[in-house]
């Protein structure tokens, strides 16, 4: 049974910064890509960025591109996002998914190519 864990989020001023982490089981870590979608109220999730099979490929978002970084312990079957410099628009719900895409750049095709999801970690920017 695959199962995803989000811990990290929280509260954070603008400009401030968070590490997300996403522990996950019940499936080979190195054969899969994991990654973080987030949410909006009334939005679909969409994709912030994703991590590759062993070979470590990244993809991000164009709006996270050098304020996010995106990192994997494979010896802890967890996965990582740092979130630096965050402003009011990256508040959401941030869900960490994983499924047997090749690439983590598959990412950015939608939520409905990803099957297994965390529960979710809020984020929230304000001062």
């Amino acid at each position: 049974q695959v199962q995803l864990v989000e811990s990290g989020g929280g509260l954070v001023q603008p400009g401030g910064s968070l590490r997300l982490s996403c522990a996950g089981s019940g499936f080979n870590w190195a054969y899969w890509v994991i990654g973080w979608f987030r949410q909006y109220p009334g939005k679909e999730r969409e994709a912030v960025s994703c991590i590759g099979r062993s070979d470590g490929a990244t993809y991000y978002a164009d709006s996270v591109k050098g304020r996010f970084t995106i990192s994997r312990d494979s010896t802890k079957n967890t996965i990582y996002l740092q979130v630096d410099n965050l402003n009011p628009e990256d508040a959401a719900v941030y869900y960490c998914a994983a499924d047997t895409l090749t690439r983590p750049d598959y990412c950015s095709l939608g939520p409905k190519y990803v099957r297994y999801w965390g529960q979710g970690t809020p984020v929230t920017v304000s001062s």
